[in-house]
């Protein structure tokens, strides 16, 4: 005689990008063995491998993960995690008004949510003829979290390469992917420093998986504000959320 088969509830949601809405379910057994295996590693590689497949498997295969913005796959996991084990998360945040103190609060994830800069723009205006169409980039090329201010040169100049959709010059449209890496470098390289300064607010100001929350201080008794920002503030074991 079989085992029987367990039914696994369905969820929906809409992907912060494009208000397209995602069927997903709660992880299961094999996959938390999986992401806690990752974990235990302290690999960013393998850590980001395993909530790639994860969010993949549990949206039943039917969205590409390495192609979808990083702030997206955040938010389908931070909602696969909450319906998998809880909704509250006990974190441990740092108490930024000595930087030393930490205290535990409650979260509900379910309060969490992408925000979005009002000064945030995908366009960027070159000249009164030519712009820039960008795109988000993937967790595989770049953590929004990041101050794109702090990036090396030469990553910097690979990440906007590869998050640069059109150059529009006037009435002609050049999609940058039918151009190689080496020729998008050379156009950026002609840039303004007004016009680059536009791209490096692109990054700073993109939309982010954040949420604010109010501590204390149990030493000082002072109360704080404090920016939760980007998966890892939210997320560090599926059964026992801590930073």
């Amino acid at each position: 005689m079989a085992l029987p088969i367990l039914e696994t509830a369905t969820y929906e949601l809409s992907l912060p990008s494009s208000g397209v809405l995602v069927k997903f379910r709660p992880f299961l057994v094999k996959e938390e063995k999986l992401l806690l295996m990752a974990l235990e590693s302290e690999d960013n590689k393998q850590i980001t491998n395993a909530l790639k497949d994860i969010v993949r498997t549990c949206t039943f295969d039917v969205i590409s993960v390495e192609a979808m913005p990083t702030f997206d796959l955040e938010y389908i996991f931070l909602n696969i995690r909450a319906k998998s084990v809880g909704e509250i998360a006990k974190l441990k945040i740092l108490c930024p008004d000595d930087n030393e103190t930490y205290t535990s609060i409650e979260l509900d994830l379910s309060t969490v949510d992408v925000q979005v800069d009002d000064a945030h723009s995908t366009e960027i205006v070159v000249n009164d003829k030519i712009r820039m169409i960008m795109q988000y980039p993937t967790i595989d090329s770049f953590d929004p979290s990041t101050d794109a201010n702090k990036l090396q040169t030469n990553q910097l100049f690979d990440i906007i390469a590869g998050s640069v959709a059109q150059i529009v010059d006037g009435e002609e449209i050049h999609q940058a992917k039918d151009y190689s890496k080496e020729e998008m470098n050379s156009f950026i390289d002609t840039l303004s420093s007004d016009a680059f300064n536009k791209i490096q607010n692109f990054f700073n100001t993109m939309p982010k998986l954040m949420h604010e929350v109010e501590v204390e201080n149990p030493k000082t008794k002072v109360k704080s504000k404090v920016k939760l920002q980007g998966l890892a503030s939210f997320f560090v074991s599926p059964s026992h959320m801590t930073t």
